[in-house]
């Protein structure tokens, strides 16, 4: 799957069910795009970047966590492993599958390339839903405000903001060497 392969899957899969969404995914993958050391179309930073939300696609939807979701999901479409990797584990993903008793089933998936990891964390985090640029402070704080404190989410970005910080803070000393 090349990079436009990826963008036309996750159009086809947020477009039209969740607007707002596919707002923050273009944000995501253009901001990928801009940081990628490569042109390549088989960039996996840049394909995770159009793919990480499409667990919330009414296709995909499964366990309730949408990164393991979109996971399986992108296992049955043919991505890479690498992508189905990064899309699994994106932003603290084993954190909130901690919250939600699904870290046997995320643990299946083989966990990806740390610093690419890093990479999507920061694009994630560096790009509001509406996609427009955002903070990492801001974004995480936004996040935790949309979900109420019994939500696993809402618990999962409480436990996993200093590892999330780290990882933006590992890609950006990378980025910038």
């Amino acid at each position: 799957m090349r990079s436009n392969d990826a963008r036309l899957l996750a159009e086809e899969c947020l477009a039209i069910s969740h607007p707002q969404r596919w707002r923050h995914v273009q944000g995501v993958a253009a901001r990928a795009a801009a940081l990628s050391q490569s042109i390549d179309a088989e960039d996996p930073v840049v394909q995770a970047a159009w793919l990480h939300d499409v667990g919330y696609a009414p296709a995909a939807q499964d366990s309730g966590l949408h990164a393991l979701d979109g996971a399986r999901y992108l296992v049955g479409v043919g991505a890479s492993p690498m992508v189905i990797s990064l899309v699994a584990f994106h932003t603290g993903a084993e954190f909130e599958a901690e919250e939600r008793g699904l870290a046997e089933e995320l643990a299946t998936v083989p966990r990806p390339d740390q610093s690419l990891l890093d990479a999507l964390i920061l694009c994630d985090l560096t790009v509001s839903p509406s996609g427009d640029p955002a903070t990492v402070n801001s974004r995480l704080d936004e996040i935790v405000s949309r979900y109420s404190p019994a939500d696993p989410v809402h618990r999962a970005v409480l436990r996993s903001r200093p590892y999330l910080e780290a990882c933006c803070e590992r890609a950006e000393r990378l980025l910038s060497a």
